[in-house]
């Protein structure tokens, strides 16, 4: 980590750079948070705007992978690569920023130097850390996910960065894994979903509308890219242009030229550095004729409180409602008893081919276009049977986790008294009652569809029909066993390696205590000229962060599993009490 005046010279190198290339602060400063999140933007001594526009960065100074195809280095190999389909945006982009980061020269340098050099993703777990997502979600998603990276950068990056560098007469800087995760890290941490103006990506078209166009921070595939006339480090660069049948993008062309907007995922210096909270004190936007801003194809930062800022007050934007499994993935952090968490459960594909008659319930998850997995949001809780939501909050229905398909046409099925109650997303159900289905219940399903379709099948079955004939012959007792069968197996999961609930809550409570502890009394520290040791140690921030995230993992599972134990006990009783 860069000394205090090293970190300094660094930061006002980036602000000069900023405004060289026409960046404007006009009610902010770009300053050192903390270890944990490093830069943020916070409100400067100025008075407030009276528009509310905080900071002004011309979409110039994005870095989009059209971008990268016209760069002056890169742009020739890219092009044939992404022509032939070898390579998509994002790769693009994360080839653009391994380059960028050799370079010795590189005119991105001012901005490069101020981003992290290590990030809070499992991808940059030491092998300890990583082993306290056993048993999770994340723990096989980041194996998976760094084979992956290592694979590309192995059979494509690698030689591919040495002869661009070589090309830019640098043969003696040497590539490494490390360079080409960092990108990865650097997009996946601070890209945002662009709506860009289509006269900004498409100049020869003279006309332009008013497009503010607000997006919250997002990590979402993008369909379309481009660039424009660019000013970097003060440099001039070629204009490019782009038709709009030129280029495809993942498979797609380019949105065509009569389309307001074109979405782009790109890195733009200055906002990038907002971090996230809950309640953002900020929203960013697009003016593309700079009717609000007065600079044409600029991004600005817009106030979102009624009152003025206070001094030296952070400004954070949000990055969506997001769980801490997508946080803790992307972007490093968790959020202590975040109100937007989820749990993912899922049936495994492969395991249907060992099912009894796999290939007739095989037909019928095509027909339904089965949900093999859903998200769990822990809003759901709210409108289910152990809600511990205030009575006037009992009328709110609208986070409704479940609408329902329980019809049936021969009037035997009733709807179940709990219909309402039920916080599992009709359409997994769906897919758990196909699956489950006793050999009579199968029977009976072809015989209702026979019914419809005629024995000659004059046509196919809607997923409705197919839908309601599954309901009608199956109910919800065995869809409910089998979903607590699979939460019981993810609570197992969950706790064999770190223990229960209460044992994660322990270890962040005794960290809340040695935090809480003078810094003096801290394992390693000299006291009155000897070293003191005290007997405890302070975890690492990814450990931390690790156990709040599979603590919450643990919680929502108990009480989802909870709901669906009850549901299945309702249900195995109004099934005996209908067959009596």
């Amino acid at each position: 980590m860069a000394n205090p005046e090293e970190a300094t010279a660094r930061l006002d190198r980036f602000l000069q750079w900023l405004q060289v290339n026409g960046a404007q602060l006009r009610a902010c400063n770009i300053k050192y948070s903390d270890s944990n999140k490093g830069c943020g933007v916070y409100s400067s001594n100025h008075a407030s705007a009276s528009d509310g526009v905080l900071l002004v960065v011309p979409l110039n100074l994005a870095i989009t992978p059209m971008r990268v195809l016209q760069d002056p280095l890169l742009g020739s190999e890219c092009r044939a690569m992404f022509t032939e389909g070898e390579v998509d945006d994002r790769f693009l982009m994360n080839l653009f920023l391994t380059v960028e980061r050799l370079r010795k020269n590189s005119s991105w340098k001012p901005y490069l130097d101020m981003l992290p050099t290590t990030f809070g993703n499992p991808l940059w777990f030491t092998d300890d850390e990583l082993l306290e997502l056993r048993g999770t979600t994340l723990f096989r998603a980041t194996e998976l996910q760094k084979k992956s990276l290592l694979s590309l950068y192995n059979g494509k990056v690698k030689d591919l960065v040495k002869k661009l560098l070589i090309l830019d007469g640098d043969s003696e800087s040497e590539v490494s894994f490390d360079d080409f995760l960092w990108a990865n890290s650097v997009f996946w941490t601070r890209a945002l979903n662009i709506p860009l103006p289509n006269s900004f990506v498409f100049p020869q078209i003279n006309e332009v509308q008013d497009n503010s166009l607000s997006m919250e921070k997002s990590s979402e595939a993008s369909t379309d890219h481009g660039c424009s006339e660019e000013m970097i480090d003060g440099k001039d660069v070629q204009k490019s242009e782009v038709k709009g049948n030129d280029i495809e993008v993942n498979g797609a062309e380019l949105m065509s030229e009569q389309e307001d907007t074109v979405w782009v995922e790109g890195l733009v210096p200055g906002i990038d550095f907002c971090n996230h909270d809950l309640k953002a004190s900020a929203t960013w936007e697009v003016d593309g004729t700079g009717s609000v801003t007065g600079v044409p194809f600029s991004m600005y930062l817009l106030s979102a409180v009624q009152s003025s800022f206070l001094i030296e007050k952070e400004i954070c934007i949000s990055y969506g409602n997001k769980g801490n499994e997508e946080l803790l993935y992307l972007y490093g952090f968790v959020i202590d008893n975040n109100p937007d968490d989820y749990l993912m459960v899922h049936y495994p594909v492969e395991a249907i081919e060992s099912i009894p008659f796999s290939d007739s319930k095989s037909q019928l998850l095509e027909a339904q276009k089965a949900e093999m997995r859903c998200l769990l949001h822990k809003s759901f809780l709210d409108h289910g049977f152990f809600a511990a939501s205030s009575p006037k909050d009992k009328g709110k229905d609208t986070c409704k986790a479940v609408q329902t398909c329980n019809y049936s046409w021969s009037g035997l099925r009733k709807t179940p008294s709990y219909v309402n109650k039920l916080v599992f997303p009709d359409d997994f159900l769906t897919t758990l009652r196909t699956i489950a289905m006793r050999e009579d219940e199968l029977f009976k399903v072809s015989s209702l569809l026979e019914e419809l379709v005629g024995t000659e099948g004059e046509r196919q079955p809607s997923e409705a029909e197919v839908r309601a004939a599954v309901w009608e012959a199956c109910g919800d007792s065995g869809a409910l066993q089998l979903l607590v069968d699979l939460l019981h197996v993810k609570m197992t999961n969950l706790e064999e390696y770190s223990g229960t609930e209460d044992c994660d809550t322990e270890l962040l409570e005794q960290e809340a205590h040695i935090i809480g502890c003078p810094k003096e009394f801290i394992k390693g520290d000299t006291v009155n000229g000897s070293r003191e040791w005290c007997r405890c140690k302070k975890m690492s921030r990814n450990k931390w962060c690790s156990i709040v995230y599979r603590r919450g993992q643990k919680q929502l599972t108990r009480l989802f599993l909870k709901e669906a134990e009850h549901a299945l006990q309702l249900s195995l009783s109004e099934d005996s009490a209908n067959q009596s």
